[in-house]
């Protein structure tokens, strides 16, 4: 990663370093070129009418504005084509001793527009060598000492690509020094970037081998420093499922041994002993059966658990009166409330309370939860379930007496496998009733939750009109 990162950067630079060159050649080079030009057009064309009216010979002040308007050459020319007078950047040259300095006037004599200056009219020329614009040449009639003549001004380039070049030359140098420098802080940064992604990657690698407790170990403000935090909290969230998942094992494991113990152990009573007693052997045989469906609803959960889990959960939805689904549940749980020396009350609207809802599915609602009612309640306790209308919800509740849950595990109960600390002796079921409860009321898009004051705690959840 740290190698495609650098190269993505080393790119990117590279691609500037090209755009700067074609940007320096293309752009710069032709816009000053024609900035000039146009320049002298601009300045030209502003005397235009001056020029065609006055005497150059005796207008210094005119003669002195065509030569900076030039920044190169001024050339007055005869009306027989004879060069008459030659200033270069403003000084006027000896036509005798700077023989140079006529070659510009001799190349312009032989070209094809010289018949142009002959017939005095106007004219302009561009003069490429290549892609390189050479020079400019742009030449009007004018008056010069009493007679007809002709002036041109001429705008060579030679001098700006000499300086163009020698700042090619640096360009070069500043480029291979610019990616150099480039190539490293890429690698640096490439390296400093990536160096934390590695230590998070390697951290989920030691989780996935069972290291539970691996950590990034770095404290970051970015979004790295976030994944880095993020990864800490799945490692401690994986290490409370780990915990959870070895207590429901033995907790498995316990509940259904002592099922199964007392199973083979009453079979073997009723085949050796008790089979010719038939209020023994009735007694010890209800004793089986109740053992063996106390072994099958666990079964039950845990499958039910599994596949809710797995998204297999689908609603049969129907019409159905909420009293009678809660009221049916209670009737079928007093048997086993009075087993444990428990009392059921139950409290509801005298009227019919329809909803739409898998009323199976709402029966283990109320089975899970009174079940763990049952869990955390002493002999001799009362659980009340009541079904109340708010107005706008029904509200069911299956409320026990008992010491409270702590806030810490009021978060964590309807979790997979959790217990709260704070249950009395019984300890029956898988430990996953809640996280069914969850995913039932999930499904049918119900609140719920728990409340503990005075000494009772109360598990609800709502059901609001259509």
């Amino acid at each position: 990663m740290a190698v495609q990162l650098w190269g993505i950067m080393m790119v990117l630079v590279i691609f500037t370093v090209i755009f700067m060159w074609g940007f320096q050649i293309y752009f710069m080079e032709q816009n000053y070129i024609n900035s000039s030009i146009t320049e002298i057009q601009n300045r030209l064309s502003s005397v235009l009418p001056e020029l065609a009216a006055t005497d150059l010979a005796e207008n210094e002040t005119m003669l002195s504005y065509l030569t900076s308007t030039a920044g190169g050459k001024t050339m007055i020319i005869s009306s027989e084509g004879q060069l008459i007078s030659l200033y270069s950047y403003g000084y006027p040259i000896n036509l005798k001793e700077n023989r140079e300095e006529i070659r510009v006037w001799e190349r312009i004599a032989q070209s094809s527009d010289y018949q142009s200056i002959l017939s005095g009219d106007p004219y302009t020329r561009t003069i490429q060598e290549g892609i390189r614009v050479h020079s400019y040449e742009t030449g009007i009639p004018v008056t010069y000492d009493g007679q007809n003549a002709y002036v041109i001004l001429y705008r060579g380039f030679t001098d700006l690509y000499t300086v163009l070049d020698m700042n090619r030359q640096l360009l070069v140098a500043l480029s291979f020094l610019l990616v150099l420098i480039a190539s490293v802080l890429a690698a640096f940064l490439a390296r400093k970037f990536t160096k934390p992604i590695l230590r998070i990657k390697n951290t989920v690698d030691r989780m996935g081998a069972g290291d539970l407790k691996a950590s990034p170990g770095f404290k970051r403000t970015d979004e790295i420093g976030q994944l880095a935090r993020s990864v800490e909290e799945l490692g401690m969230a994986l290490q409370r499922v780990d915990v959870l998942r070895k207590e429901v094992i033995a907790n498995v494991s316990h509940e259904l041994r002592s099922p199964l113990s007392l199973i083979g152990g009453y079979a073997e009573m009723v085949r050796d002993i008790t089979w010719r007693d038939d209020e023994k052997r009735i007694e010890n045989l209800n004793l089986i059966i109740r053992e063996t469906n106390r072994m099958s609803e666990m079964v039950s959960d845990i499958m039910d658990y599994s596949q809710f889990q797995s998204g297999y959960l689908q609603l049969n939805i129907g019409n159905y009166d909420l009293c009678e689904i809660v009221e049916t549940e209670i009737l079928h749980y007093e048997p086993i409330a009075h087993e444990n020396h428990l009392f059921l009350r139950f409290e509801h609207p005298s009227r019919e309370c329809m909803i739409r809802a898998d009323a199976l599915k709402l029966s283990q609602v109320i089975r899970n939860l009174l079940n763990n009612a049952t869990n955390h309640t002493q002999d001799g306790g009362t659980i009340t379930v009541s079904v109340t209308d708010t107005g706008e919800q029904y509200r069911v509740s299956v409320t026990n007496p008992g010491d409270p849950i702590p806030d810490e595990d009021r978060a964590l109960i309807w979790e997979r496998y959790q217990r709260s600390q704070h249950q009395g002796a019984r300890r029956q079921g898988t430990g996953i009733g809640l996280s069914i409860v969850s995913s039932i009321l999930d499904a049918h898009g119900m609140s719920y939750g728990v409340d503990c004051a005075d000494g009772l705690t109360c598990f609800w959840f709502l059901w609001t009109y259509s």
